[in-house]
C-alpha cells in the first residue's frame, strides 16, 4: 500500500475514534449543565450545521493552499474544541465548542481530495473503501472507549478524544506530504464552488443522490435506539452491541469486498446494488416484530451501506478535474452535513406522529427512490450518448 494512503487512513482512524468517543457521552454531559432534550438536540445538530457552512470553504481552500495545511488546521481545530468542551462550565460554552469543531471539521473532505490526488480512477473506489473502514473502526471503538472512560468522569473521555486528535495531527505533520501544486489551484470564491458543483450536468444528479443517501442513513442512525427500545425493550448495552456488530460488518465489506465487487460489476452497478440492499433491509426491519428477523434484515442494510459510501465518493470525485477536487469534495461534504442534519429530525417527527415502522419505512422509501432516480439518470445519459452518435 502507498505510504501516503496508509498515513491518511491511519490519521482518520485515530481522529474518528476520538470523534466516536463523544457519541454516548455528549447528551449526558450536556444534561449536567441543565440542558433540556430540545437543547441537547441543538447542541448535537450545530456541529453538522457548522460543517455545512465550512466544508465548501475548506475544500476550495485545499485547492488553493494545499491539502496538508488544511488537514492540519482542521485537526488542530478539533483538538481545541475538545479542550473547550472539557473545560466548559455552561451550555453556551458547549455550543461554542461544537461550532469550533464543525467549522474546522474539513478533514474528511480534504482526505477524500488527497486520496483523489494520489490514486488512479481504477483504484479510487477501493481507496475510498478504506475511509469507510476508518469510519467503521472509529464508530465501533470510539463509543466503547467513551463508555469505559465514562466510569471515571464525564470529562475523562473528552480529554482522551483531545489526546487522540493531537496524535492524528502529529501523524499528519510528520509523515504526510503535500499533493497539490499551488500554482494550478482553483482561485474561485468558496461558495461559487458549491454553486458551480450544482450547475455541473454530470455532478448535480450525484449530489442529489448523495443528499438522499445521507439523509436516509442519518435517519436510521438517529432513530435506531428509539425504535429498538420501543419495539423490543433494548437498553443502551444492547443498542451498543448491535451497532458495534454491524459496524464491524461494514468494515469487513469495505476492506475485503469493495475492491473485488467493483471490478466485477462496475461502480454504477455496485452503487445501485448497494442502494437496493439498503432499501430492502430497512424495509424489512420496519415490518419485523421479532428480534431475530429484525437483526437479519439489518444485515443487507449494513452490506448495502458499506458498498454505497465508497463508491458514491468515487463517482463524485471522477466528475472533477485535478484542480477542483477539493471544491467538489467540499460540496459533497456540505451535502452530507445537510443530510445528517435533516435525517434525525425527520425520523423523530415521523416516529412520534406515525409510529416506529414509518421511521425506517420512510428511510427505505428514500433509498429506493434514490436508486430509481440514479438508474433513470444513467439511462437518459445512455440514450443521449446513442442519439449523439
Amino acid at each position: 500500500m502507498d505510504r501516503r494512503l496508509l498515513v491518511i487512513v491511519l490519521t482518520l482512524v485515530v481522529n474518528l475514534i476520538g470523534f466516536g468517543i463523544m457519541i454516548p457521552l455528549l447528551p449526558l454531559y450536556a444534561r449536567t449543565f441543565g440542558a433540556s432534550e430540545a437543547v441537547i438536540g441543538l447542541v448535537i445538530a450545530v456541529f453538522s450545521l457548522s460543517q455545512l457552512v465550512a466544508s465548501p470553504a475548506l475544500g476550495a481552500l485545499s485547492d488553493r493552499v494545499g491539502r496538508r495545511p488544511v488537514l492540519l488546521l482542521s485537526l488542530i481545530g478539533t483538538a481545541v474544541s475538545f479542550v473547550m468542551m472539557a473545560l466548559a462550565q455552561s451550555v453556551p460554552m458547549l455550543f461554542a465548542a461544537r461550532v469550533v469543531d464543525g467549522l474546522s471539521g474539513g478533514n474528511i473532505s480534504t482526505a477524500r481530495a488527497y486520496i483523489a490526488d494520489i490514486t488512479t480512477e481504477a483504484d479510487r473506489a477501493k481507496a475510498y473503501g478504506l475511509i469507510g473502514a476508518a469510519f467503521g473502526i472509529g464508530f465501533v471503538l470510539g463509543p466503547a472507549l467513551g463508555g469505559a472512560l465514562g466510569h471515571v468522569s464525564y470529562t475523562a473521555p473528552i480529554w482522551a478524544a483531545a489526546a487522540l486528535t493531537l496524535v492524528a495531527t502529529a501523524l499528519a505533520w510528520i509523515w504526510l506530504p503535500e499533493t497539490v501544486h499551488r500554482g494550478s489551484a482553483n482561485p474561485g470564491p468558496f461558495w461559487a464552488g458549491l454553486r458551480a458543483a450544482f450547475q455541473h450536468r454530470t455532478l448535480r444528479p450525484l449530489l442529489l443522490v448523495d443528499l438522499a443517501y445521507w439523509t436516509a442513513s442519518a435517519l436510521f442512525q438517529g432513530t435506531f435506539a428509539l425504535v429498538a427500545a420501543h419495539r423490543f425493550g433494548f437498553a443502551v448495552p444492547q443498542v451498543g452491541y448491535v451497532l458495534a456488530a454491524f459496524g464491524a460488518l461494514g468494515v469487513f465489506v469495505q476492506v475485503g469486498l469493495v475492491g473485488r465487487i467493483v471490478p466485477a460489476l462496475g461502480e454504477r452497478r455496485t452503487f445501485a446494488l448497494g442502494l437496493l440492499l439498503s432499501a430492502f433491509g430497512l424495509g424489512g426491519a420496519a415490518l419485523a416484530r421479532g428480534v431475530p428477523l429484525f437483526l437479519v434484515f439489518l444485515i443487507p442494510f449494513a452490506i448495502g451501506s458499506a458498498l454505497c459510501t465508497p463508491v458514491l465518493a468515487s463517482l463524485i470525485s471522477q466528475t472533477a478535474g485535478s484542480d477542483t477536487q477539493g471544491t467538489v469534495q467540499g460540496a459533497a461534504s456540505a451535502i452530507e452535513s445537510l443530510g445528517r442534519t435533516i435525517g434525525p429530525v425527520w425520523g423523530t417527527v415521523v416516529m412520534q406522529r406515525l409510529g416506529d415502522a414509518f421511521a425506517f419505512g420512510t428511510s427505505a422509501f428514500l433509498l429506493a427512490g434514490a436508486m430509481l432516480f440514479f438508474l433513470g439518470v444513467r439511462h437518459r445519459a445512455g440514450m443521449s450518448s446513442r442519439a449523439a452518435a
